[in-house]
């Protein structure tokens, strides 16, 4: 029995580009690169945050790291890196969780009074409907979720949809959805 070896060799080519700086274009890099951004970030372990309106908890979030950084410019930010787990509360019964909301990431920003979950969203409401998503935003002056990324939504019947341009209150009771695509569980009595 004989064996052969082969080898097989590659060559990439890459173009190559060649980028020349007029005097101008070197004097506003200069000024750009001479710029400082002096951020201030505190950073605390183990954070319990509480969301209240008209003295009623309505939710309740856990963070393991949250750094609240402060550009010398403005525009203040909490940030949490390691995720954040949300429980929603019913508004009825005090104390009863309604739904859950957890991510990998998220950043508030104070100005613009908007919370972005990132990564690995998942939303799970009263109704046990279940929403997931790599982006999901929470509005805090229309107090609104919503996303331009695409989500998915399993409903606990069975039904699957999917679409983009997603919009919930912050109970997720309801929804609305652009561009949807699905799958429905039909019941016996009902036939297309």
């Amino acid at each position: 029995m004989t064996s052969k070896a082969f080898l097989y060799g590659f060559v990439l080519v890459l173009p190559l580009f060649l980028v020349s700086c007029g005097d101008d274009d070197l004097k506003k890099a200069n000024a750009i690169s001479n710029q400082k951004v002096v951020l201030n970030r505190d950073r605390t372990l183990g954070v319990e945050i509480i969301y209240s309106d008209s003295a009623r908890v309505k939710a309740k979030g856990n963070a393991p790291i949250m750094d609240k950084v402060t550009p010398e410019g403005g525009g203040s930010y909490q940030e949490m890196i390691k995720g954040v787990k949300i429980d929603f509360f019913n508004a009825n019964q005090p104390g009863v969780v309604d739904g859950t909301l957890i991510c990998d990431y998220a950043i508030r920003r104070d100005q613009e009074m908007k919370t972005f979950f990132r990564k690995n969203v998942i939303v799970k409401n009263a109704k046990g409907d279940t929403f997931s998503s790599e982006e999901l935003i929470w509005d805090e002056s229309k107090k609104i979720f919503y996303s331009t990324q695409n989500v998915t939504i399993k409903t606990t019947d069975g039904n699957i949809l999917n679409g983009v341009d997603f919009e919930a209150p912050q109970d997720f009771s309801t929804y609305k959805i652009n561009t949807a695509t699905g799958q429905a569980v039909l019941k016996d009595e009902i036939v297309p």
